[in-house]
């Protein structure tokens, strides 16, 4: 399908009318390429100790968009297998998508992700919509369904900037279940195994109009309690110099909090820490 094949010209399958969506594109003429369509043979099931799972990642409305966050740990049974993972990725310049679950199938899934989206736009002439980017990625997450009942799920967190919503509206979150299941969340969410606490921690915090500064730090609070609480999600480790992953995204774009904002907002937590270890508590 390179053109190789063909003694450098395309296939006939590159000039054949079909849809804009790249993943189905590849389903039709390479399917083995796409590993969410990869089932383990019958009666196998993955061992939870032999691949490593990310958790947390959580995403939060404020005052100029949305906010998506997520700690660096990724697990294998009762090992960390790494410390420094990478969960929040930008999917397009106003999209940006985060995963807890297998990290191989999720990286996997995030690429492919990504030049759908790339795809779709150059074929159409347009930008996917962002009710329509979580309805694509939502049909993704279906295509993994069999694996995802051989212990091998992934659940993503979507996150936009809408402009057609009214102004302080316009930060929207998605969440997804493992067969696909599409859910529209008002003000934050979070998943992975330390979402419960993620989420206590963001109900206690969240308000509507949040500056960048205070969605940021909402955030990381959230993480540090998660942290607290589930073995499985990695809090601020500043000896290592190892920070959560913060991502704004805004009517300017996409935008990754620098590691030096990161660091410091980290540790300016984690000095409030030592005087309240549970935390603020909710702005009255």
């Amino acid at each position: 399908m390179t053109g190789n094949e063909y003694g450098g010209r395309l296939g006939e399958e590159f000039f054949t009318p079909g849809s804009s969506s790249f993943t189905e594109f590849l389903a039709a003429h390479r399917p083995e390429l796409l590993s969410t369509r990869r089932v383990l043979p019958d009666g196998v099931r993955a061992a939870p100790d032999q691949v490593p799972h990310g958790t947390t990642v959580l995403a939060l409305s404020f005052r100029d968009g949305v906010l998506i966050a997520g700690d660096r740990r990724a697990t294998m049974g009762n090992l960390i297998a790494q410390r420094d993972l990478e969960k929040v990725h930008p999917a397009d310049d106003h999209t940006a998508v985060a995963f807890a679950g297998t990290v191989g199938l999720a990286v996997d899934m995030v690429k492919l992700y990504q030049v759908e989206l790339a795809h779709f736009e150059k074929i159409e002439g347009v930008a996917m919509t962002l009710d329509g980017k979580a309805r694509r990625l939502a049909g993704m997450i279906r295509q993994n369904l069999g694996q995802a009942m051989q212990g091998l799920a992934v659940v993503p967190l979507l996150v936009g900037y809408d402009p057609a919503r009214t102004a302080g509206e316009r930060g929207r979150i998605f969440s997804f279940d493992i067969a696909g299941g599409l859910y529209e969340k008002a003000g934050f969410h979070a998943e992975g195994s330390g979402s419960p606490y993620a989420r206590g921690a963001l109900k206690k915090l969240f308000r509507t109009g949040l500056d960048r500064r205070e969605a940021a730090l909402t955030a990381l609070q959230a993480l540090y309690d998660a942290a607290d609480d589930d073995s499985a999600t990695g809090g601020p480790d500043i000896s290592r110099q190892i920070f959560p992953i913060v991502s704004v995204i805004t009517e300017d774009g996409f935008e990754r909090l620098p590691e030096t904002e990161t660091a410091a907002l980290s540790r300016e937590m984690v000095e409030q820490r030592r005087s309240r270890p549970d935390g603020p508590n909710a702005t009255p």
